[in-house]
């Protein structure tokens, strides 16, 4: 399939390239898109213990994530494929899903002010009501942020021709960075630098945590709208010149069930790249779900039983400040990246990433001093950096042009499956195998990024001289 997708691309027209700041432009929701990303990751946990969930309880509230993940972005790939509106062909979705998004950021740290007095005490199968409203909310904002991300990884595959991927998911994940580094780090500038207290009442957020979900929801929206409004999309006249088969004359099966004939149709790059995704993802989950509570017991010797003490939510506020780190080197080595895949192979560069990772994740189990952790956030920063640019960009050779959408919604499957199954049972794990001391699981996590590093080598490109290697394959095909 690879070898045809490319053969018959290259009978059509090459598309142009794109300068620096259309790249940007297409891909600047994504600040918002990560801001938004960013503080739920370094938050969420925290939330929905400040409403009562046990240690053990975290990943099955963290389901929401990928099962939405699962269920929305393969649907938002197959409509987004066959839309053409006066917006665009992705526009209309991020903008639906930036709303929504923003207003899962507004209420989740609100959820025991909406619940009222009348629900605090109120509970269902031993859940409180706070709590499942939290969750609820968790799943509003998951979904929407869902709806938006996916087109913006399609859009990439849309504008850009195939030698320009690699800088358009570049520079994707240093808008990510960017974003990701702001909203992680939020919590803690309003602490201690705007005097906003970080710490609540029982079945309450602090006010620099909810101050921050403000602030991350006006920034989505203002960026998200900066995106539709700077960037044209191409007209289905225009796209038809760059795709091996005309949109106008397609007549495949347009229905959803279209959806598994493309799943059985996968190429095999795809189906490489994906056991690689799903050990990398099953190590980041664990990673954020379990740090504040590796933490607090590991860091600051807290018991497991503690989620409101003044200690706790500083452990809870150097998370996002450590996240802001990681975050912080992943805009960094962002940079870098291009030049690094140039002068090796982007599976080279994303196996010695994703190694960097799991040293770093092993290493916060050693690093008993919490002011020493960013040491371990440097290799993290780097995985983070690759996971989010290199899958991609190895990615879109074998893609069919026409079809990028529902494939990069279909991709997402191997990032969400590993959340889930990491989700159903990494509570029991932490409660059962480690009296729920996280520190452990985060070291599994770190050998899982290790051995995602190893499963890279199966993807057939030479780990050097990857340009003379791509050259020769152009050539073949001529």
């Amino acid at each position: 399939m690879e070898s045809s997708v490319k053969m018959n691309q290259k009978s059509k027209n090459q598309k142009p390239d794109l300068s620096l700041a259309s790249i940007i432009n297409m891909s600047m929701g994504f600040l918002g898109i990560q801001m938004a990303f960013g503080l739920q990751n370094g938050n969420a946990s925290r939330i929905l213990s400040n409403f009562g969930a046990d240690v053990h309880e975290l990943s099955w509230f963290w389901l929401v994530a990928p099962i939405t993940g699962l269920l929305v972005q393969p649907l938002i790939g197959h409509f987004g494929d066959q839309t053409w509106t006066f917006m665009g062909r992705r526009k209309p979705y991020f903008l639906a899903g930036s709303i929504l998004a923003a207003l899962g950021l507004i209420f989740l740290p609100n959820s025991s002010i909406i619940a009222g007095e009348s629900l605090s005490s109120t509970e269902f199968i031993g859940i409180s009501a706070i709590l499942w409203i939290g969750v609820a909310f968790l799943a509003l904002m998951d979904a929407s942020i869902n709806i938006a991300m996916e087109p913006f990884r399609a859009l990439v595959g849309d504008m850009l021709p195939k030698r320009q991927g690699t800088l358009g998911f570049s520079v994707q994940t240093i808008l990510i960075g960017i974003g990701a580094v702001f909203g992680s780090f939020l919590p803690y500038i309003l602490a201690n630098w705007f005097g906003v207290s970080n710490i609540a009442a029982v079945g309450m957020v602090p006010h620099n945590v909810v101050w921050s979900f403000y602030i991350g929801a006006a920034v989505l929206m203002t960026t998200i709208i900066y995106t539709i409004v700077t960037t044209k999309e191409y007209s289905p006249e225009a796209f038809d010149k760059y795709n091996e088969v005309p949109l106008a004359s397609e007549t495949g099966d347009k229905s959803i069930m279209a959806i598994f004939k493309d799943i059985s149709n996968m190429s095999l790059r795809m189906k490489r790249l994906g056991w690689v995704q799903f050990f990398s993802w099953f190590g980041l989950f664990t990673m954020w779900v379990y740090t504040t509570s590796a933490l607090a017991t590991h860091h600051y010797g807290l018991p497991t039983t503690d989620t409101h003490s003044e200690t706790y939510n500083l452990a809870g506020d150097w998370v996002g400040v450590l996240f802001a780190v990681y975050n912080f080197v992943a805009l960094v080595y962002a940079f870098l990246i291009p030049a690094f895949a140039k002068a090796t192979s982007r599976k080279f560069v994303h196996m010695f990433s994703l190694l960097m990772g799991g040293i770093g994740l092993l290493s916060m189990y050693f690093i008993t001093d919490p002011d020493l952790l960013w040491i371990s956030m440097v290799g993290i920063g780097m995985a983070w950096a690759s996971i989010l640019s290199m899958p991609y960009a190895l990615l879109i050779d074998s893609i069919p042009l026409h079809k990028m959408g529902v494939y990069m919604g279909i991709f997402n499957f191997f990032i969400v499956i590993p959340q889930i199954i990491n989700g159903i049972f990494g509570g029991i794990i932490v409660n059962q195998f480690f009296n729920d001391h996280a520190i452990y699981y985060l070291c599994f996590g770190g050998v899982l990024f290790i051995l995602a590093a190893l499963l890279t080598l199966r993807i057939d490109e030479p780990l050097f001289n990857e340009h003379e290697y791509l050259t020769k394959q152009e050539n073949q095909i001529d």
